[in-house]
Order: structure tokens, then sequence, then C-alpha cells
């Protein structure tokens, strides 16, 4: 079972489906506020956009049964592991170098979900943290 921060695990589900909802700049008449444009310059992404050091800060903050945890939950929510083979996806992600697990955790499409799949499976829930963090 895991044993993680249910506040920082809430933060990293937050920033990881900002990321996720980022796109390619493509707003040629952007409006001088973000009435003027509806509001779509906030999901494109741009090289100062602060999302992606947010989310790579806050994995990076992790120590390492907390990172090992995340990728354990991430690879049991997409249903690579069941929550029954919690011990072997762990010693998995153990063998992924703690100062790569970041990067490896950013590069997951849809990593906001499974995460929170990962943690349902187990019975926990980061709804009342998540809304915090919005």
């Amino acid at each position: 079972m895991p044993d993680i921060n249910l506040d920082k695990v809430g933060y990293i589900i937050v920033k990881a489906r900002e990321l996720g909802a980022k796109v390619e700049p493509d707003d040629p008449d952007s409006g001088s506020n973000p009435s003027d444009d509806r509001g779509i310059d906030v999901l494109e992404d741009f090289a100062d956009d602060p999302t992606s050091e947010e989310l790579l800060g806050a994995l990076q903050s992790l120590n390492e049964d907390e990172s090992a945890d995340l990728v354990a939950l991430t690879w049991i929510g997409r249903g690579s592991f069941d929550r029954d083979e919690w011990d072997e996806a762990r010693s998995q992600a153990l063998g992924i170098p703690q100062a790569d697990r970041a990067r490896y955790l950013i590069g997951t499409p849809m990593l906001g979900d499974y995460i929170e799949q990962g943690l349902a499976a187990f019975g926990l829930s980061v709804a009342e943290t998540e809304a915090a963090h919005l």
C-alpha cells in the first residue's frame, strides 16, 4: 500500500492535468487581457509558462520512497499492474534511478488521471486536496 502524502499528490495531479491541457500557441489575435481573448491563452504552452517547472519541482521534492510509490501508483492506474501486484510495481519503480523518475513521470500522458486511478485502487482519494490547489 502506498505511503505518500496525499496533499503532495493532489498538487501533483492538478499540475499534471494543467500541463496535459496545454497546446501549442496558436492565437495570432491575442487580446490585451484574458477577457478579450476568452481566456484561451491560459491553455497555450509558452516558454515562460511556469506549469512544467512547478510540476517538476513538486516531483523532485519527493523522497526516494514517495517517488517510487508515485511511479507504482501511475502504473497501477494505467493498468500495467493491479492492486495485488503493489510490491512488484514498487520494486520495479525503485529500478528507475530517483534522479530520472520526475522526467519519466512528466513524460507520461494522462499522468494526473493515472495517479488518481491508482489511488482509487487502494480506496484513497485526493479530491479535497486537489480542489484546494485549483
